[in-house]
């Protein structure tokens, strides 16, 4: 038998032990013999081992282990034989098959299913930022360095191979698509659709659960990463070059709260990420990451090299293609986004994908319940607030009840608290019971999902997404008991910008001062007042006030105002970058200058073959598209449906 031939391990393996010579496979059975060969499994004996030919000890390690693990075995005796030349050949088999059973793994996580990212899609665009722009700066680009990018050619360097990028930087915007993108990338690679033949293997890596790693080695990494604690690491990382590690949400790295408060300097978790990034571990992989803008400051001193891409989120035809997504019902579709049309702030807004999802489960909690939609946003705070007070529990009557409308708002804002200031993401169950929170009963707010941790499984929930998380984080300085001051919190930050100031350039709010800045004006006042049942102390006020003189006294700049600029000044001169409906991906220069050198490619995945095809199958129809990860789809935000394990 030709080892090229073999189609599983189990044949690679019978032909790896023909292959030896009698002397060879006589000192094979000695080894065996005598090695702990596998975890929790004694050596084998040798009266299991004598007269047996090649074809009986393949099916006795089979039988023994299982296939994965008999070929791992074999493996292991080879080296200490020093057969090198059959370990190489019996390992690239085996590799090639553990590819495949990457990525069926990969097609078949429940949770990506069920959050919509193997459905149909909507166009989002990628702007590639010039190199000699600072990542940081938030300003328009110049007309002749904004290019629209696809995902296809985001390691390609064009006509100079030698000068293709192994580190991009995918930077935009809570809820501008980034988990959604970096998710969706992963599927198609995993269906053969994207960068065929260039990685063996594509790795999603959600920054902000790195820290539910048992252990900080790679080799963990790998493991959880697979699924599977029998991956083969070592032959996994015999060619890194062939590697593609996609870091989710560098913003969100986190470490538990007990550790962050003992030490100010890295966990081993955020270490193990940052020696990837520093390429001080395997350096020839490619790495993708993605992160808001805010976090620059921290990552561009990591970084050696990289290409810069910005994500913008949806074009004017999308935004309507979102709503008929979403809305099962045409006629109800139909009336969701005449509402937003006639809404200068809601129509911007729903360029975001995460701020239309919130639009478009807001107006439909509202139709659902029967009421007329009355309120006219005048920037995303209300669109939050709206949505807020749609999900929460009905107006307290007379504040008894646990699950009271005060109270859980309260609790909801004091998780956050929380969460934000030790920058955690992920909270056990004994977490929300501390503060009186009953996630099941929250799905609105809260997601929940369940890790094998070890031997355990055990359940965390986060905000559907992080932007809630800052939205509650700002309330909190509203709601607390004690109101007699704004919070040192807020004041700590309101010094930071005022000294930022003073330096060339913009510096960025983060989203929660956004939000307190927006609430803080006298008609966002009354509106909170109404929609929360809560009333803010004179005291308060007045901090507020003062707080809010102090920010508009800066020039800084917003979340979205780059989405938000770039698409007034832009959008009209750009080909829509990814189609996500057929996972077609282009690429246009906005110049006409470069048009000469205009490159176009098309990547189809299985999961779609067209507009045709899609008519005649509405139900594949999703609505969680191109948005960055706010959980769900419009039926969890109502139901309270539980997603499954393994959430990324």
């Amino acid at each position: 038998m030709a080892m090229t031939k073999a189609r599983n391990p189990r044949e690679a393996l019978l032909w790896a032990l023909s292959d030896l010579e009698e002397n060879d496979f006589k000192k094979l059975k000695f080894y065996l013999r005598d090695t702990t060969l596998s975890e929790g499994q004694p050596p084998l004996a040798r009266g299991e081992l004598e007269g047996l030919i090649p074809v009986d000890l393949a099916a006795l390690l089979i039988s023994k282990y299982g296939e994965k693990e008999a070929v791992t075995v074999a493996l292991k005796v080879l080296r200490v034989m020093n057969l090198l030349e059959l370990v190489d050949q019996l390992s690239h088999v085996c590799l090639h098959d553990y590819r495949e059973i990457y990525r069926e793994h990969v097609r078949c996580i429940e949770e990506w299913q069920e959050a919509g990212v193997n459905g149909r899609y909507n166009q989002v665009l990628l702007v590639a930022k010039s190199s000699s722009e600072s990542p940081e700066s938030c300003s328009p680009f110049p007309e002749q360095e904004l290019d629209s990018v696809m995902v296809e050619a985001l390691f390609d360097s064009g006509e100079k191979p030698s000068l293709a990028p192994s580190l991009v930087v995918l930077q935009g915007s809570a809820g501008t698509g980034k988990t959604t993108l970096a998710r969706k990338m992963v599927l198609d690679w995993a269906t053969g659709g994207l960068y065929p033949g260039r990685f063996d293997y594509v790795f999603y890596v959600s920054c902000k659960e790195v820290v539910l790693l048992l252990e900080s080695k790679l080799e963990q990494l790998l493991f959880w990463c697979c699924g599977d604690n029998q991956a083969p690491v070592t032959e996994i990382l015999r060619q890194p070059e062939r590697l593609l590690f996609i870091l989710d949400g560098f913003d969100e790295l986190q470490r538990p709260s007990e550790e962050k408060l003992k030490k100010k300097g890295l966990s081993p978790k955020e270490s193990l990420l940052h020696l990837l990034i520093r390429r001080r571990t395997l350096p020839t992989c490619s790495l993708l990451i993605t992160t808001r803008p805010l976090a620059l400051r921290n990552l561009e001193p990591l970084l050696k090299q990289a290409r810069h891409v910005h994500i913008l989120g949806f074009s004017e035809e999308e935004r309507a293609r979102y709503f008929s997504s979403y809305f099962t019902d045409e006629k109800k579709a139909d009336s969701a986004f005449d509402i937003v049309q006639k809404n200068d702030i809601l129509y911007k807004a729903c360029q975001v994908p995460g701020i239309c999802w919130v639009v478009c489960s807001w107006l439909k909690g509202q139709m659902e319940r029967g009421k007329a939609v009355l309120e006219t946003p005048r920037s995303s705070t209300d669109i939050f607030m709206a949505y807020v007070s749609t999900f929460l529990p009905p107006v307290d009557d007379g504040g008894c009840s646990e699950f009271s409308r005060h109270r859980v708002l309260r609790s909801l804002c004091s998780l956050a608290a929380e969460g934000v200031q030790n920058q955690r993401f992920l909270f056990e169950e004994a977490e929300l019971r501390k503060h009186n929170l009953d996630g099941p009963r929250l799905a609105a707010f809260l997601s929940s999902n369940d890790y094998q941790l070890g031997l355990a499984i055990k359940k965390f929930y986060s905000f559907r997404h992080i932007s809630f998380q800052d939205f509650f984080h700002a309330m909190s300085y509203l709601v607390k008991e004690d109101q007699s001051r704004l919070g040192k919190e807020s004041r700590r930050e309101v010094q930071r910008l005022l000294e930022a100031k003073q330096q060339e350039g913009n510096d960025e709010m983060t989203l929660t001062m956004q939000f307190l800045l927006d609430i803080s004006k006298k008609d966002s006042f009354l509106n909170l007042e109404l929609k929360f049942c809560c009333r803010i102390s004179p005291c308060l006020a007045q901090d507020l006030k003062h707080f809010k003189e102090q920010m508009e006294s800066m020039k800084h700049n917003r979340t979205w105002d780059l989405e938000f600029s770039l698409y007034e000044a832009k959008i009209k001169n750009l080909v829509k970058g990814i189609q996500m409906k057929d996972v077609s991906f282009k690429i246009k220069h906005s110049n006409e200058k470069k048009s000469q050198s205009q490159n176009s490619f098309s990547v189809k995945s299985s999961l779609s073959h067209g507009p045709k095809e899609e008519q005649k199958c509405p139900a594949v129809r999703g609505q969680k598209e191109g948005k960055d990860n706010i959980a769900g789809t419009h039926k969890e935000a109502s139901t309270g449906k539980g997603r499954g394990t393994e959430e990324t």
